[in-house]
């Protein structure tokens, strides 16, 4: 898909669009003859905790910052070595889950002070489709 494409479906406001080729009629499944283009952004949010289970994709689980109202996951999709200094970070501010989030078995909770850079998809209250990109310790 063209970047300037992408480019006027952001501008328009949208969360994304759905192109089709012209002759092609709709059927359920994957196709090549429909495409859907989804708008991103990049916002930052506080680092709640990380949830870690064997043989499934870890997550973080971030919050608003400043409230650490949770407003969804982010896949951990960064490189080694940023997430073994994620890990790292993680095991040193150890804390309690919040109050008002679900407790979850396989989350290691932090206290607060970590920001985070994370890209989702644009137009959303909460997260969607979402990944970290950077974290640091937050003033």
């Amino acid at each position: 898909m063209p970047r300037r494409f992408i480019t006027l479906v952001a501008r328009a406001g949208l969360e994304g669009m759905v192109s089709k080729r012209r002759d092609s009629k709709y059927r359920g499944g994957p196709s090549t003859n429909w495409l859907k283009t989804k708008c991103y952004t990049v916002g930052e949010f506080e680092l709640l905790g990380v949830e870690r289970e064997a043989g499934r994709p870890a997550f973080a689980l971030m919050a608003e910052p400043g409230t650490r109202k949770y407003v969804g996951s982010a896949f951990v999709s960064v490189n080694r070595e940023m997430r073994e200094r994620l890990w790292k970070r993680v095991q040193e501010h150890a804390g309690e889950a919040p109050k008002d989030v679900n407790k979850r078995p396989a989350t290691q909770w932090i206290k607060p002070g970590i920001k985070a850079r994370v890209r989702h998809l644009r137009g959303e209250k909460d997260l969607r489709h979402a990944s970290l990109q950077d974290f640091w310790e937050g003033e």
